[in-house]
């Protein structure tokens, strides 16, 4: 039985298919990408951690977000970065699995990070008197161990549950890893890992959609029920900008979730709606979150001032 298993701890990814005219720029293209994706998200992060003025819950939520495009983008680009420039299409499975788990706590983070978001917004918003009462430090701390704590946990069932099944292949679909390239890699019966997948995917969008949907609604009404024309138009703006980042996030990931159920569809539009999700909203997420705040604004501009 053992000889009918793949046990190389050596793995082939599917490649770009580069000619060796886009070679240097799709390698500029993805280095310039990933340089800028971790210096806009060092400064939020330096910005926030730095001054104290900005150690208010809204603030503390939000450096969570940063933190966890990091995570995203440093799972990603290097290797992408390392098989454009040496053309290598090989990655031992243990990097692999590693890469796939923190693609994974990238993923599951944003939505809850955003999720945190959206609740503190509505308190603040909805419930102004009771905010500082509400949105203690201790409470904040609760909220961000829950967002890391559930990350952790359903991410690492669903690891937990691929690396006990046997692999009879060892090339991937993808010129990344992920959990469902990785399942493809296995040739035994996968149905509970399928519906833990499934399970997994619909709990978090009925939590994340649920809590959006209704924190934005709340906000929306005490919007129009607000006399004060100038603190409805902040909270509108609020509010729309981060419902863009959200839908956008949403709209990436479910049509990467669903491609990989559709056999017909171009593994081109996959391969780019994949790295789409990993590339734009770590890009986006500091200069919606960050320059378009106005206290973030304040202290990014001083700091660089004072140090040019």
């Amino acid at each position: 039985m053992e000889n009918l298993y793949n046990t190389s701890s050596v793995l082939v990814l599917n490649s770009f298919n580069l000619s060796s005219e886009s070679v240097f720029p799709t390698f500029l293209f993805a280095t310039l990408s990933y340089m800028i994706i971790l210096f806009c998200n060092l400064i939020l992060i330096l910005t926030i951690v730095l001054n104290k003025s900005l150690h208010q819950p809204m603030h503390l939520i939000l450096l969570n977000l940063p933190i966890n495009d990091l995570i995203g983008s440093s799972a990603l680009f290097p290797q992408v970065i390392k098989e454009i420039l040496m053309n290598s299409r090989a990655m031992q499975y243990s990097t692999c699995v590693a890469q796939a788990f923190f693609i994974h706590i990238y993923a599951a983070g944003t939505v809850f990070i955003l999720s945190a978001m959206a609740y503190d917004r509505y308190i603040a918003i909805c419930c102004p008197l009771k905010y500082n009462t509400i949105m203690t430090n201790a409470h904040v701390m609760r909220i961000i161990t829950v967002v890391w704590l559930s990350c952790l946990v359903i991410i690492g069932v669903l690891f937990v549950l691929l690396l006990r099944l046997p692999r009879c292949r060892s090339e991937l679909t993808h010129p990344y890893c992920d959990n469902p390239t990785l399942l493809s890699l296995v040739c035994v019966d996968t149905t509970i890992n399928n519906i833990y997948g499934l399970f997994l995917v619909a709990f978090t969008q009925v939590m994340a959609n649920g809590v959006v949907l209704y924190t934005y609604l709340q906000i929306l009404v005490a919007c129009f029920r607000s006399k004060h024309s100038d603190t409805k138009a902040k909270a509108l703006q609020t509010c729309a900008t981060h419902l863009t980042v959200f839908l956008l996030l949403e709209c990436l990931g479910l049509f990467t979730i669903i491609s990989y159920r559709i056999k017909n569809i171009s593994p081109h539009l996959r391969r780019f709606i994949g790295l789409s999700t990993l590339i734009f909203p770590p890009t986006l997420n500091p200069i919606i979150y960050g320059l378009k705040t106005k206290e973030i604004r304040e202290k990014v501009v001083y700091f660089f001032r004072n140090n040019s």
